[in-house]
């Protein structure tokens, strides 16, 4: 069976009214930059997705989860933003601290097309998978260095 597709409109309603702002704003934002959102249901949590026009990669997927909004960023461009990240909450650290190993760069395993990010972070090394590396609860400490980070790859995107 499809599944159906959603609009915004649904996405919106189903999230906590603590987050509607921030979620019509960063819709309103990616939107304006040159993005286009598409919405589906999945087995555990709604799903928004906004891909990038120019590059047709996703910059983010929104989740709606028993927890709450999650942003999944994919910082393709991380290497002109690098900086960035020494600003990120201790509890944004602590996520990416506790995201997976990326398989392809530890240990040569995963699929080759596959690319998962190299940095550092107060001196530390990652080596994280792209689906779960920057994957963020949105709270009201979070919600600014998230959106911080959405404009950073997305002006990456649109000067590549």
């Amino acid at each position: 069976m499809a599944q159906e597709k959603l609009n915004f409109e649904h996405f919106l309603s189903q999230t906590n009214v603590d987050r509607f702002a921030f979620t019509q704003d960063l819709h309103n934002y990616l939107l304006e930059n040159g993005c286009k959102a598409t919405f589906e249901e999945k087995k555990t949590s709604l799903l928004g997705s906004y891909k990038h026009t120019k590059t047709k990669k996703t910059i983010i997927n929104l989740l709606l989860r028993e927890q709450g909004l999650f942003v999944r960023i994919y910082g393709e461009n991380l290497n002109t933003y690098r900086d960035f990240l020494e600003t990120l909450t201790a509890g944004m650290i602590a996520n990416i601290q506790e995201a997976g190993v990326c398989k392809r760069l530890a240990h040569g395993t995963c699929s080759p097309k596959c690319a998962g990010y190299d940095f550092t972070i107060g001196g530390e090394h990652f080596q994280k998978c792209r689906y779960s590396c920057f994957e963020f609860l949105v709270t009201d400490e979070s919600a600014p260095y998230i959106r911080a980070f959405v404009e950073k790859e997305t002006a990456a995107r649109v000067g590549a």
